[in-house]
């Protein structure tokens, strides 16, 4: 049986989106909030919010548990200024919690004390569409 290790991180985040697509509703504040303070505009993809929601699947199964400021700084940037050199920003937590509680209430993670961890039902979803992409 294929491994989400085994296969490419962006094929699986992708086909992983498609399928969550159907399942998550997207927040309406994603229309018009940016993805951190280091941007400067609202993402324009408007699948943005479920292949984040999908990255976020996998970092969860790939790193163990994981809480949302790790996210954050895991989907943060730089940001240029004009007068000093760049420094990194965190990206915003509102859209990985929504992220995470979407993701809880189709019981393919779950909270725990240490941070959100992927259940056997979640780990079976990302196994399965690591098969699919292995297959083809």
């Amino acid at each position: 049986m294929a491994n989400v290790l085994e296969v490419k991180g962006s094929e699986l985040v992708k086909l992983a989106a498609a399928k969550l697509k159907e399942k998550m509703k997207k927040p309406d504040y994603l229309n018009y909030a940016k993805s951190g303070a280091d941007k400067e505009r609202p993402p324009e993809d408007p699948d943005f919010y479920w292949v984040r929601s999908a990255s976020i699947l996998r970092q969860v199964y790939v790193n163990g548990p994981v809480g949302v400021s790790t996210l954050r700084t895991r989907y943060g940037s730089r940001k240029g200024h004009v007068v000093h050199r760049r420094h990194h920003m965190q990206s915003g937590g509102s859209i990985i919690r929504d992220a995470f509680d979407g993701l809880e209430q189709l019981s393919l993670i779950k909270k725990t004390k240490r941070g959100r961890v992927i259940t056997p039902q979640g780990k079976s979803f990302l196994d399965k569409l690591s098969k699919e992409i292995k297959k083809d």
